[in-house]
């Protein structure tokens, strides 16, 4: 269990510093959005082009990631049902519901987790590379597309989502990766160093957007953030627990990695797109704080029953 708390004391305590640093004012009262937007043009991409480049593309594709796949694709596709169909909320607004239900946090808190709870870090990288390589471009190209203040040429439509830095990052690194070629140290060393402020500089802004909030679950989103923390808490573990279990017959501790990892609250990462594309920013912010919360009880639970 010592993981599972590490990795959230961790994650608290900076998004403690971001409250303290917005409630002093420290920073201008546009702090969270400059810190948002070069979390997600520049730190982001770097992190993410670092963490591909170097990971094993072939491991990857196993298993697992039939689970993560199919667990990922259902609470995805329910949220944007229930917010379509019948709340008629607008595509940018279900797109990042539909994140803040699936896209979990496998980095910060998954790492830890996986290391002391699984005892291996590898088992995230499943669900970390089809997030990265798979569901943050398309998300990044429905929002390009729907939030456009312009009509849009048929050229442009299509090719912007290209141009999105976390996916030129993600598709660079995917190249890397399976070329098996890593540049030299003096062009990554600048990279690793803006990549090492991409989780601060996200989490500290999170932080400061939670002063002078409302409380979470509150106003016209609460069914909204109900809902996402509900499939992303308790769903989509379940989903990956009987696929895992049931539909594949995979080992018990392979079954046991998927349900953790399908059990991590939403990334922070959905805040900061939600910032960036200026839609659902308070459904994500909260879907992360109330996911968080109540994935301690669940991750604790899923391990001791696991073991």
């Amino acid at each position: 269990m010592q993981g599972v708390l590490t990795g959230f004391a961790v994650i608290i305590t900076v998004i403690a510093v971001g409250y303290a640093l917005g409630r002093g004012g420290v920073l201008g009262p546009e702090a969270a959005t400059v810190l948002s937007r070069v979390a997600f043009f520049v730190a982001t991409p770097a992190l993410l082009f670092e963490t591909v480049a170097r990971a094993d593309v072939h491991a990857v594709l196993s298993s697992a990631l039939v689970v993560t796949v199919a667990s990922t694709t259902a609470v995805a596709t329910l949220f944007v049902v229930v917010a379509k169909l019948c709340w008629h909320r607008s595509v940018p607004e279900a797109t990042i519901g539909a994140l803040a239900s699936s896209y979990v946090n496998a980095a910060n808190i998954g790492i830890p987790v996986a290391v002391y709870v699984l005892g291996d870090a590898s088992f995230v990288a499943p669900i970390l590379m089809f997030q990265l390589v798979v569901m943050a471009p398309l998300a990044f190209a429905v929002l390009e597309l729907t939030t456009a203040r312009r009509r849009r040429s048929l050229v442009t439509a299509v090719t912007q989502p290209l141009t999105n830095p976390v996916t030129v990052a993600c598709a660079l690194g995917l190249v890397v990766s399976l070329t098996g070629w890593l540049p030299p140290e003096p062009v990554l060393r600048p990279v690793e160093l803006v990549a090492a402020m991409a989780v601060p500089a996200t989490l500290i802004a999170y932080g400061i957007s939670l002063h002078g909030a409302p409380a979470p679950g509150a106003g016209d989103t609460g069914r909204d953030v109900r809902l996402a923390v509900f499939l992303k808490t308790v769903a989509q573990p379940a989903i990956a627990y009987l696929v895992a279990r049931f539909a594949m017959g995979l080992p018990h501790p392979l079954v046991l990695a998927c349900t953790v990892t399908a059990a991590l609250p939403t990334a922070q990462n959905v805040f900061v797109y939600a910032i960036r594309y200026g839609r659902g920013a308070v459904l994500a912010r909260d879907s992360v704080l109330l996911s968080t919360a109540a994935a301690v009880p669940v991750l604790v639970g899923v391990a001791v029953l696991g073991s």
